[in-house]
């Protein structure tokens, strides 16, 4: 009881110590920054008040609020990559005041490249949080030399690749499917084109790319290891503007411009590979008729109602076409639209409204004389979302909202002909709804100690109708209930969240977070990176949340007036109610499904070393992370805790980048990591003169070390007060042609058929590329 009473009066202490600021009468300054150029409002930038020891920053849509005494006072508003302005104002009373930033593109002396506030890494109680910008991009080599977000925040701490040019990528030791990417706050279930070798982003539609690895804020939900926020341009408000890039596979155009200057603006973006147009030059008819291309298109346009409210529409489509002549054909694509009202109801109070859909579907069509079958599936969500944000002081930020999101899945089925040796499968869709509702507070009690805490509460409904299955224990169906249009169950989860850093002086801090996630969307895949034809399912009367508690501690240092970053992150991470299948599985088209599954606990443990450096000619980051993710499953090893398959015990990135000269840019890239845990077989055996594999430990063999470098160059001349700008990219990856073995199989030796060899198939060695990119 002692220990309750002490709980309470601290939380009631708190309590009075937030009303007692949130009570004091002073005068409010709030506004928007923008870009002067394109009208483009700036994530994050700063707004500073020396003279009264003030400062804060621009949230998601450029607002800001900051509260200051009456009098006289010097405003200084800042951001990366543009240069300072300085204003004196006299407040006397509550006073909305917009600023316009200049890019300083035309000044040489120094290059910036940290998207970061300055300081911020130290300061904010932020942990295990990456952002990017789109000029950081350009000067480091990826394949192909496409600008690629999801590619980049592989070379940083705490992210795996997902493999040999893969755009999927592992945080913190979780799936792939544990991480939830948002654009423009719509879901994208599918972030790859052609298998993985690129990502969905068109890094020219793109403004800002916010990545939470551990202390995940409050107001983001649905998967337990991180949160991939991605912001889309508005689009330039004051002239019309032009941009792309042709290269030896792939195409891209950015038109933008005003719809009513200063009020209403447009972004439209294109990108499309053409490595099927060479295929018609093929004299084998099939291959001439064969597919192999991807094309997406993001558009967004907004419109400036009043001073107080602003209403934004954008979408994204993208598609991919696989086919061999009439004999096979697979499509997937990812479509997104989000309709978003911003309300300025005072100078402290701002809303957010938003109503989002996403879709991802895929198809698989075989024609062949034995087969004549389609493969289809497809998730589909509605979401509405209520976002706030109270100033309430400069202490003291409230974040509070609630969001419906209606899922549906509709599982891969089988459609044959009549003439088809394959049977016809139809699997019952399976929907959901999932509401939940957050409280967030940011507050600085003291000027060393800074918090971000809050609670988000969750309860997702299994909703009918449909048939669902109970199992026994060795996955056979034993019993099937019939449901109506009706809520079948609740999974109801609380998700507490904090943060907090102790600032020990300007330039050191140290920091802590916790989080709770409940994740009720399940990717199911039995291989190393995720393919679109990978199987969803929703939490169900079988299938309950997984849940994950992540602890972080860090050790954040700035150096030389913040140009050398340097930090240390360890953490643990406990995962209930994981997934895995049984050995010998059915995945597709199975309405049994749910009886192939294994459900056991996950743990991942590491640390995670930074260094980087912002300023000057020569910049770049060494990244470098020591970690285990294991599971364990009571049908699976024995019930002894195994590696997971995107386990790794060392990942390493070195990043460098450059500026030779005004004109030319150099970039190199070096990774190393240790190969994924992977099952091999252990034995074989012959049944009726055919070979076959005898498999005992889980993921208890290694894929080879894995290593590469890529080199960049870009060369830009006569930027400066051009109307039309040119730029030249050329980039050779995998630099010394290695090897690495994207698969490892097994076959019988030619000589002696009693012996077993392994060997290996490598996807790529030394690739050059070359883009001309325009800007006008």
């Amino acid at each position: 009881m002692l220990i309750n009473c002490k709980k309470c009066s601290f939380l009631l202490l708190c309590l009075l110590s937030v009303l007692f600021t949130f009570g004091q009468e002073k005068i409010t300054l709030s506004g928007i920054i923008k870009d002067v150029n394109s009208g483009e409002t700036l994530i994050g930038a700063l707004i500073r008040v020396q003279d009264a020891n003030v400062s804060g920053y621009s949230n998601n849509y450029g607002f800001y609020s900051i509260t200051l005494p009456a009098g006289e006072h010097l405003v200084e508003v800042s951001y990366v990559g543009y240069n300072r302005i300085s204003q004196s104002i006299n407040l006397t009373e509550n006073r909305k005041l917009d600023f316009e930033l200049n890019d300083n593109s035309t000044t040489i002396e120094e290059v910036v490249v940290s998207g970061k506030r300055q300081n911020e890494n130290v300061a904010s109680p932020q942990m295990g949080n990456l952002k990017f910008t789109m000029e950081e991009l350009k000067n480091v080599p990826i394949l192909f030399g496409e600008k690629d977000i999801l590619k980049t925040i592989q070379l940083m701490p705490g992210v795996a690749s997902g493999g040999e040019g893969s755009s999927s990528f592992y945080v913190r030791g979780g799936a792939g499917d544990q991480n939830l990417i948002l654009l423009d706050e719509a879901t994208v279930y599918n972030a790859s084109h052609l298998l993985g070798f690129f990502s969905t982003f068109n890094s020219d539609a793109i403004k800002d790319v916010n990545l939470y690895k551990g202390g995940i804020p409050a107001q983001y939900g649905g998967r337990i290891s991180s949160v991939m926020d991605i912001s889309m341009l508005d689009g330039n408000n004051k002239k019309f503007a032009a941009e792309g890039g042709i290269g030896l596979i792939a195409s891209r155009l950015k038109l933008e411009g005003p719809i009513v200057k200063d009020k209403s603006s447009f972004m439209l973006s294109g990108r499309r590979t053409y490595a099927d147009m060479f295929l018609k030059a093929s004299k084998d008819e099939t291959v001439k008729n064969s597919r192999l291309y991807f094309y997406d298109l993001n558009a967004k346009m907004n419109y400036k109602l009043n001073d107080r409210n602003t209403v934004y529409l954008s979408g994204y489509f993208g598609k991919d076409e696989l086919g061999y002549g009439d004999l096979f054909g697979f499509d997937w694509g990812n479509a997104t639209a989000t309709v978003r009202w911003n309300h300025i109801f005072n100078e402290k109070l701002f809303s957010n409204t938003t109503l989002i859909y996403s879709d991802f579907t895929y198809n698989v069509k075989v024609n062949n004389d034995d087969s004549d079958f389609k493969i289809a599936s497809k998730i589909r969500n509605w979401n509405l979302k209520q976002d706030f944000s109270y100033y309430s002081s400069n202490n003291n930020t409230l974040k509070f909202g609630l969001n419906v999101l209606r899922q549906q899945v509709l599982p891969a089925s089988l459609n044959a002909s009549s003439e088809s040796a394959v049977n016809s499968i139809n699997i019952e869709k399976r929907q959901g709804i999932e509401a939940a509702a957050y409280i967030s507070h940011e507050w600085k009690p003291l000027e060393q100690l800074s918090f971000i805490y809050g609670l988000r509460l969750n309860d997702f409904m299994v909703m009918g109708p449909g048939t669902f299955y109970s199992f026994d224990q060795d996955g056979e169906p034993t019993d099937e209930a019939v449901y109506g249009s009706s809520i079948i169950k609740h999974h109801f989860n609380l998700e507490p969240r904090a943060s907090m850093a102790y600032i020990l002086n300007p330039q050191n801090s140290i920091k802590a977070s916790y989080n709770r996630i409940a994740q009720n969307l399940h990717q199911l895949t039995n291989t190393t990176s995720s393919l679109p034809t990978d199987q969803y399912v929703l939490s169900s009367l079988n299938i309950k949340p997984q849940i994950a508690d992540q602890v972080a501690l860090g050790y954040f240092r700035n150096l030389n007036n913040d140009a050398y970053e340097l930090s240390v992150e360890t953490y643990y991470k406990f995962m209930d109610n994981q997934i895995d299948f049984r050995n010998g599985a059915d995945l597709q088209a199975n309405k049994y499904l749910e009886g192939e599954l294994l459900f056991g606990i996950g743990r991942s443990y590491g640390v995670e070393f930074l260094v980087r450096k912002n300023k000057g000619k020569l910049n770049g980051w060494i990244s470098y992370t020591l970690g285990r993710s294991e599971r364990q499953f009571d049908g699976i090893n024995d019930g002894n805790w195994f590696a997971a398959r995107q386990d790794r015990t060392h990942d390493i990135a070195v990043v460098g980048m450059y500026q030779l000269s005004k004109s030319w840019n150099l970039g190199a890239t070096f990774v190393f990591n240790t190969g994924n845990a992977i099952t091999f077989p252990s034995g074989k055996y012959q049944i009726d003169g055919t070979t076959m594999f005898y498999y005992t430990e889980r993921n208890g063999y290694r894929m080879p070390n894995y290593h590469r470098l890529d080199l960049s160059a870009n060369y830009e001349p006569n930027k400066e007060n051009k109307r039309f700008n040119s730029s030249w990219s050329f980039g050779i990856y995998n630099a010394y042609n290695r090897k690495n073995a994207y698969i490892i199989d097994f076959r019988e030796n030619e000589q002696n058929p009693n012996v077993t060899e392994a060997y290996k198939i490598a996807l790529f060695g030394i690739i050059p590329s070359v883009t001309w990119n325009f800007k006008f």
